[in-house]
Order: C-alpha cells, then sequence, then structure tokens
C-alpha cells in the first residue's frame, strides 16, 4: 500500500533527518563496515577461488573455472547479434556525442619547457594511467550508457590497458548492449563479475584478473564501500556511488513535469536520493500529488522503489525562499541538479556544488545521462564540493619536468640554502653548499692553473 507524500518543511524537518540527506554516503558505507573488509580479505587471499564463491552467493552464478570469468571473443559477437539495428543506432549516436565533447579534453603528450625567472626552466611530460578499470553496474538493469561515458574519455587519453568488469547476468552471460560499446571501444578485456569481490580482484590482482593501477565508475553502496577501504591500495578515482538528484524550482514549471523529473533518478534503486525545494507552498502540494499518482500507477519493481525513496529523503521539501533553496543545494553539493524555472541562469549563477547543473525544462536528467555529450559519471555523497566529473584528465597522469642552468642555481641556491637551514633540513642544504665548495675549488684550480701556465711561458 503506497503512503501518501505530503511536502515537509525544510525548518521543521528534525536534525537527524537533515544529517541523513547531508551524510547520504557515508551512511550507506557505514553499514558495510564489518562485512566489506572480509570480502576483501578472503579475495587477497584466495584469489580467484574466493571470486566463484562470491560469484555464486551474491549474483547467483556458478561458474566452473575462473577462465569462464573473462567473456570470449565469440562470446561478444553473438551478444552484438542479438541487438536491434534501431538500439545499436541509438548506442552510436550517443557514443558520438560523447566522444565529440570529450575530444576537446585532450593534452598534448608533452608541455615544452618554459622559462620561470632567468636560468628555470619548467615544462611536464604526460602520461595515460598504464592500467584502467571501468566498472560498469548493472543493480536492477543494464547500463551500457555508463560503458561509453567511462571508456571514450579513456580511449582518448590512450590508455593502454583498459579492463571492463561488470556483473553478470542470472545465466552467467554479460548485457549484450555493454558488449556493443566495448566492441565501439576496441576493449575486449572484459570480466563477468562486481561487487566488492570484484573491486577487490582488480585491486590485488588474481590469477585471472590482473591487478590495475586505477578503478572508475558508479557502483552501489557496497561498491562504493569496496573502494573506500582500498584506497591505500589502489587509485579509486572520484567518489561515485548511489544515484543522487536535486530539483530547485520557483514554481514556473508545470507541477507535473517536475514531478516526472523527480522519478528519472529515483527509479535507479531504494540507495538513490531524490528531492525537490522550492519556496512555493502550493506548488509543493502539487507536485506531491502529482508524484502520489504517479507512483500508484509505476509498475514492478519502480513502484516500490519509489516509495522507498521518496520516503526516506522526504522527496518534497518546502524552502523559505529562493536563496535557502540554494543554500540548502550547495550543502547537499548533489551529483545531479536541475533547476526549473524561466530564468534558470540566474540561479545557477549562485551555484557553487553540484556534479551537474541542468538548465530549464527541456533539459531532463535522463536526456543529460544518455546523450547530451557531457559525463554523466559525477561525484556523489556531497562531494561534488571537491570532485569533478569524469573526463579525460582522470585517465592520465603528468609529471613535472625542471631544468635548471648554472645561472638559474646560483639565483636560487642562496634561496634554498636559508629555508633549507630554517626547517632543519640537513642534507638540503648541504649537497647546496658541497656543489658551491666543489665550484670553488674548482675555480681556484683553473685560476692557478692559468697562473702555472702564465709562469712556464714566461721562463
Amino acid at each position: 500500500m503506497h503512503k501518501k507524500l505530503r511536502p515537509k518543511v525544510w525548518s521543521k524537518i528534525p536534525k537527524e533527518r537533515k544529517n541523513r540527506i547531508l551524510r547520504r554516503s557515508q551512511l550507506e558505507i557505514e553499514q558495510y563496515s564489518k562485512t566489506v573488509p572480509r570480502i576483501l580479505k578472503e579475495v587477497r587471499e584466495e584469489g580467484d577461488r574466493a571470486l566463484l564463491r562470491f560469484s555464486k552467493k551474491f549474483e547467483g552464478v556458478q561458474f566452473k573455472k575462473s577462465s569462464e570469468l573473462r567473456v570470449k571473443e565469440k562470446e561478444i559477437q553473438t551478444a552484438i547479434r542479438m541487438l536491434s539495428p534501431e538500439l545499436k543506432k541509438a548506442l552510436k549516436s550517443a557514443y558520438q556525442n560523447v566522444h565529440n565533447y570529450h575530444i576537446s579534453q585532450t593534452i598534448a603528450k608533452n608541455k615544452p619547457l618554459a622559462e620561470n625567472g632567468q636560468g628555470v626552466f619548467i615544462g611536464s611530460s604526460i602520461h595515460p594511467v598504464e592500467s584502467v578499470a571501468l566498472y560498469i553496474p548493472r543493480g536492477k538493469g543494464s547500463f551500457p550508457s555508463m560503458a561509453y561515458m567511462l571508456a571514450v574519455p579513456a580511449c582518448l587519453a590512450e590508455v593502454p590497458r583498459i579492463v571492463m568488469i561488470t556483473p553478470p547476468l542470472p545465466d552467467g552471460s554479460i548485457d549484450p548492449a555493454t558488449l556493443y560499446v566495448a566492441e565501439l571501444c576496441n576493449i575486449s578485456e572484459i570480466y563477468k563479475v562486481g561487487g566488492a569481490h570484484g573491486i577487490a580482484a582488480l585491486a590485488y590482482g588474481t590469477k585471472s584478473i590482473p591487478a590495475v593501477h586505477k578503478i572508475i565508475g558508479p557502483g552501489s553502496a557496497i561498491v562504493s564501500a569496496a573502494k573506500h577501504f582500498l584506497r591505500s591500495v589502489v587509485d579509486v578515482g572520484p567518489p561515485a556511488g548511489p544515484s543522487e538528484s536535486l530539483i530547485i524550482a520557483d514554481g514556473t514549471t508545470a507541477a507535473d513535469l517536475v514531478a516526472y523529473d523527480l522519478c528519472i533518478e529515483a527509479e535507479h534503486g531504494i540507495d538513490s536520493m531524490s528531492l525537490l525545494l522550492t519556496h512555493k507552498k502550493d506548488f509543493a502540494e502539487s507536485v506531491s500529488k502529482h508524484l502520489n499518482k504517479i507512483i500508484e500507477q509505476a509498475p514492478s519493481p519502480q513502484k516500490e522503489i519509489l516509495n522507498t525513496v521518496f520516503h526516506t529523503y522526504y522527496g518534497v521539501i518546502v524552502t523559505e525562499n529562493i536563496q535557502e533553496s540554494i543554500h540548502i543545494s550547495n550543502t547537499i553539493a548533489p551529483e545531479h541538479l536541475l533547476i526549473h524555472s524561466d530564468m534558470p541562469s540566474k540561479i545557477m549563477s549562485k551555484i557553487s556544488n553540484a556534479g551537474e547543473i541542468l538548465l530549464g525544462k527541456h533539459s531532463p536528467f535522463s536526456i543529460a545521462n544518455y546523450a547530451a555529450g557531457a559525463n554523466a559519471v559525477l561525484p556523489t555523497g556531497g562531494m561534488a564540493k571537491s570532485y569533478s566529473g569524469i573526463s579525460v584528465r582522470d585517465f592520465i597522469k603528468e609529471s613535472t619536468v625542471i631544468q635548471i642552468t648554472s645561472r638559474g642555481y646560483e639565483r636560487l641556491a642562496p634561496i634554498v640554502q636559508a629555508l633549507a637551514e630554517y626547517e632543519g633540513f640537513y642534507f638540503h642544504k648541504k649537497a647546496l653548499d658541497y656543489r658551491d665548495l666543489r665550484s670553488q675549488e674548482a675555480s681556484t684550480k683553473a685560476i692557478n692553473g692559468t697562473s702555472n701556465a702564465t709562469l712556464s711561458t714566461q721562463g
């Protein structure tokens, strides 16, 4: 039975419930603080044997041997033939849009040395990360869109080894559309494993799945927890946990349209968050009525998912004014933010924390998620306060290159000697003192050699 949703006034929401909204991601991770470390430990110690066991336990798939974890070329081609021409066309068009947007982010292999003060030249050497795993979630469905969102920037960065990992379907196969995207991106190293055990395999390496240098991609709370515990072992990329969205509305958009937009990110799963902030009380009531009707008429499992999501985080919240809506949004720092207003740019100018900002009624989350071209893998859990969405830069690393001439050394050495002495770093200063001493000795020898040569000539 669907429990009717009613708007809640922000100022009247209990502190502990506000805390749940603000600490949403951390709270989800904390619930796995005991189980996930045990899974990681077993994979580290038992390797493939643990993977096969966890695949049966968590994914319901009984692989007979570890070699079955890797997708074979024949499986890829068979899966692709299952797809309709219409779906292939849609995937290829979306892929191309994402490629077109991200190609502007590509960076030259090296930045030439440029003079930074007399005698000091600084540049950089840029290289792709040597091996990266793209985690493609499955959850309640399949997400080939996540595959091209991650694969396109990785390919443009020219990562030498790109691995794709995704939980298998109940029959042990991989979503055909995801395999089609892998084919588009020339990715052939694909594994049928997910969850915390999949992340552990990528971090520690097993006989069948060699370790990688970086793991990137969104996942469930348990995947986020695994990444959290493995940060000291492998680079797990920007935080990308359960989906979350927030809408700021000033009442100028139709309430039924806003209600439908609230359901877009909410349907990802019961651990999703979807909120509306509006200072128009009547508008909030209207959106709630439409939302209740939508939920009642929704099919399963969407009905149950929406019901859970909106009652966990309240769904529709009334603020005092538009300024409070903006302040709350910046405090929450949502993954996806949609501004429903006749003048969205005015509100957008005051937004400082959000993974992405969508403007106006023609910019629903779903179009941004699939085909606009910008990356839809965005920071969650409030981490948009310091992280950005995925880009080509997430797949490269930059080494600074410095060359100092004798003139530059003479200019900087006294500065460094004074600072090193103050900070108590003996050899920082000693190495320069020794250079100075050798230079003085060399000069003295040169002078003496010149003098002796002169005397010899005169003699």
